[in-house]
């Protein structure tokens, strides 16, 4: 199976908590069979995350993949610097070419500092690393990386009713809120995964990509704009065996979650591809 190429070129978009990673222990063992054959495919798989890029060079290092990728909610996209030779308009940063959609942490956090005077919240800024790793489940090493926000906040609410008031604080400031899988999500108004998905989509077809299927693979409300830009929308069972609420035409969804859905569910849609 793996020696046999695939008719299409394929683009992978995935999420991380819950979706490629376990929600409990964050383990991506069950997926490996899945990313080896990308790997050996030569599919580009785009991780497009609420984590940090700190958080997602670590990962990709351990994968040992060098591919874009989509950081703090579709905040920004970082191709690695002369990626596949393609033309990028975007600024250098690091050893990136960075294309940023979303605001400033520091503005991010201005506003949340005003906020928190009116409404029960604490956000990664607030936090120590051992409250984050406490919340997260993540040892204190990965929770030091979670913590180095560029872009975004990751916070809680004592009471969940007061959302729809925060959101119309924050609409004022050009800013919105996203719920992921754990913590909702002070973002700029301008992005989601989705608007970063089909950027990055449009740079691969403008670079003799023009055929190429994309895939999207969620499980969380913050996934939906993502799950609506591909071709190929795949929603990840949650550990206690629901769904998110998203209708789309052509979903496919995994039949187990985290880790072990998402190599069931990737194997079962390139496989169907092979010649």
């Amino acid at each position: 199976m793996a020696g046999s190429p695939l008719s299409k070129k394929f683009i992978i978009f995935t999420d991380l908590d819950g979706s490629l990673l376990n929600h409990e222990d964050y383990s991506y063992k069950d997926a490996l069979p899945a990313l080896n054959f990308i790997k050996k495919q030569k599919i580009p798989l785009i991780i497009t995350t609420s984590k940090t890029r700190a958080e997602v060079e670590e990962l990709l290092k351990e994968l040992d993949i060098k591919e874009p990728f989509i950081v703090e909610n579709g905040a920004a996209i970082f191709f690695p610097k002369k990626y596949r030779n393609f033309s990028i308009n975007g600024e250098e940063r690091d050893s990136y070419t960075v294309i940023k959609l979303g605001k400033d942490y520091s503005y991010v956090r201005e506003f949340f500092e005003k906020a928190k005077k009116k409404f029960p919240i604490k956000g990664f800024g607030d936090m120590s690393v051992k409250e984050v790793s406490k919340l997260t489940g993540l040892p204190i090493e990965k929770a030091k990386l979670a913590k180095k926000r560029e872009f975004t906040e990751p916070f809680i609410i004592e009471d969940a009713s007061l959302i729809e008031k925060l959101e119309d604080e924050a609409k004022k400031y050009g800013l919105k809120i996203t719920k992921g899988g754990r913590f909702y999500h002070l973002i700029g108004e301008n992005q989601d995964k989705g608007k970063a998905v089909k950027i990055t989509t449009d740079i691969f077809r403008k670079n003799s990509w023009k055929e190429a299927k994309t895939v999207g693979i969620g499980d969380s409300k913050n996934d939906i704009p993502m799950l609506k830009e591909v071709d190929i929308p795949i929603l990840i069972m949650k550990p206690d065996g629901s769904y998110e609420d998203i209708d789309l035409p052509n979903l496919i969804r995994s039949k187990y979650s985290g880790s072990k859905g998402w190599n069931q569910v990737v194997l079962d849609v390139l496989t169907k591809e092979l010649d």
